[in-house]
């Protein structure tokens, strides 16, 4: 199948179906899979006994056994279904489960509506998208945190795969999500992953450069046509901020996103325990709550109309 096609199939399928329940009861889904042969070779090669050169080289290693074993998987199944009555079906559904638009919307919105009955239920609901601590926030820091989680997120786990299926198919998607797994799994600057997870990290940043920026673009664009937000604060935003950012990719949505709903992100978390003071992104105002995520995902939604409008204009002119 054309990546085109197949791009525009997918994205519509999974934003108006996602993963099936049963589906998932009974056989899993791929990122947990991926996530079982990662935790498998982490246990067996990141002895804390071994030297920082022997860990690192060891993540190097991990790596390549993951990505190999992705892309034979992934290169073998578009192959058979090439010979099956409907193969074409099901390569469109299997590409449609390493994209998140369903997911994570749903995910935030719950946080959202947390948030209204109580902070102990908007603490609940954010605890299952972030890494910082969720009793250590207060309302607009759980705000916040859904409002960051979802235009980093909106990256990761929609454009990027989007991106990757449009150039390589279904072997480009699956290998993309195989490195972004890796990543949020190992990825960690702390003692346990510093070395283990430096090749992880590090192919994850290059493996997202252009689709950070796609997003921020996508962000910007789409708050110049959705009412009560600002495309041109998003842009500048993104330009001026996201360079400040401790990952060399997540400030670019994160930044457009705050510039188009009026908001700052960033600055002060926790994390273990740990304070961690961040750059502030955007020049809205500083107390973020319920109704500002609320914002956050009408553009979020407005973003998704606006990307499955242009694969379906790809898909119309390379089909």
């Amino acid at each position: 199948m054309i990546s085109a096609v197949l791009a525009f199939a997918a994205t519509f399928l999974e934003r108006f179906i996602g993963y099936p329940r049963p589906v998932l009861n009974v056989i899993g889904h791929p990122v947990m899979w991926m996530g079982k042969l990662i935790e498998m070779l982490e246990k067996r090669a990141n002895n804390t006994a071994l030297s920082s050169v022997r860990r690192r080289r060891n993540g190097f290693v991990m790596l390549a056994i993951l990505l190999a074993a992705t892309a034979f998987v992934a290169l073998a199944i578009k192959l058979a279904l090439r010979d099956i009555p409907f193969g074409w079906a099901a390569e469109i559904f299997i590409a449609s489960t390493l994209i998140a638009q369903k997911e994570l919307g749903q995910a935030v919105r719950a946080v959202a509506d947390g948030l209204r009955d109580s902070l102990a239920e908007g603490r609940r609901a954010v605890a299952h998208i972030v890494g910082r601590d969720p009793e250590q926030l207060d309302e607009d820091g759980v705000a916040r945190a859904a409002v960051e989680s979802l235009a980093e997120n909106t990256s990761d786990g929609i454009i990027a795969p989007i991106f990757y299926l449009l150039l390589f198919g279904l072997p480009g998607v699956a290998i993309y999500k195989a490195i972004n797994t890796a990543d949020s799994m190992v990825g960690h600057k702390n003692e346990r992953f510093m070395d283990f997870g430096f090749a992880s990290a590090k192919l994850d940043d290059i493996a997202n450069f252009i689709p950070a920026r796609l997003t921020a673009v996508i962000f910007s664009l789409t708050a110049r046509f959705t009412p009560d937000m600002d495309g041109n604060a998003a842009w500048r935003s993104a330009q001026r901020d996201a360079k400040y950012h401790r990952s060399p990719n997540a400030g670019w949505p994160e930044a457009a996103m705050a510039g188009a709903i009026g908001v700052k992100l960033g600055g002060a978390r926790a994390y273990d325990g740990e304070t961690v003071d961040l750059a502030t992104m955007g020049e809205g105002k500083d107390f973020i709550e319920a109704a500002d995520v609320d914002r956050a995902l009408k553009l979020y939604n407005s973003s998704l109309w606006v990307t499955l409008a242009a694969l379906f204009v790809l898909a119309l002119f390379l089909g």
